[in-house]
């Protein structure tokens, strides 16, 4: 495994993991009424859901390149138009009066399991993300390698819910991002768009040389 693909699959799931969505928006919640640690067991529930949905991505990536680069390229595009779009949603969304999900649960790592495992989004949002970042390396891509790149994904998500569990509960950063909540979910959609363009160049010029 080269330098280079090593730290596109920890950057893939760094970014999963860190950016602003359902279970990064309970997290805040919980964090709030109910402290760092209550956030840091709902945190390690959710980050089951996590793995079982990256690794079905990773594998769902893996078979299409072993299957041809046609089908890579096809789920690429899929991808890069699907973030595309997420970007866009993010780019022009307005402040919504209803409440951020506080996650109110007795329980906070049970929760998370459930929450993680039940995100209706998160598979889709995982393999677009990492196909976003995986394309430019496709060729490295291998069954053999799976098992690692799971490993590393998850490394990923752990650094980013490490982060994620030093600053929830702190009012200061609750405030700042209540605050500047807006910004930043445009600055992620922002960020979702250039994903889907890397995307879409890598996956374009080989559908395009293949049609021909």
């Amino acid at each position: 495994m080269t330098p280079s693909l090593l730290i596109a699959v920890l950057a893939s799931g760094f970014i999963y993991g860190i950016t602003p969505g359902p279970g990064v928006l309970a997290v805040f919640g919980i964090g709030a009424t109910r402290g760092r640690r209550a956030g840091a067991g709902f945190l390690c529930g959710h980050l089951l859901g996590d793995v079982v949905w990256c690794s079905t991505a990773l594998i769902a990536i893996v078979g299409a390149r072993e299957i041809g680069s046609t089908a890579f390229d096809v789920l690429g595009l899929i991808s890069g138009l699907y973030l595309f779009w997420l970007g866009i949603r993010a780019v022009r969304v307005k402040r919504s009066s209803v409440e951020a999900p506080q996650g109110a649960a007795r329980q906070p790592f049970w929760h998370g399991i459930v929450f993680g495992l039940t995100n209706p989004k998160a598979y889709p949002v995982a393999v677009a993300t990492f196909t976003a970042l995986l394309s430019s390396r496709a060729e490295l891509l291998h069954w053999s390698m799976l098992p690692w790149l799971i490993v590393l994904s998850f490394v990923g998500g752990l650094i980013a819910y490490a982060i994620l569990v030093g600053i929830v509960g702190a009012r200061q950063v609750r405030t700042v991002y209540q605050r500047h909540e807006l910004a930043i979910t445009r600055l992620c959609g922002v960020m979702f768009i250039g994903f889907a363009i890397n995307a879409l160049a890598h996956a374009l010029p080989g559908l395009i040389t293949h049609k021909a």
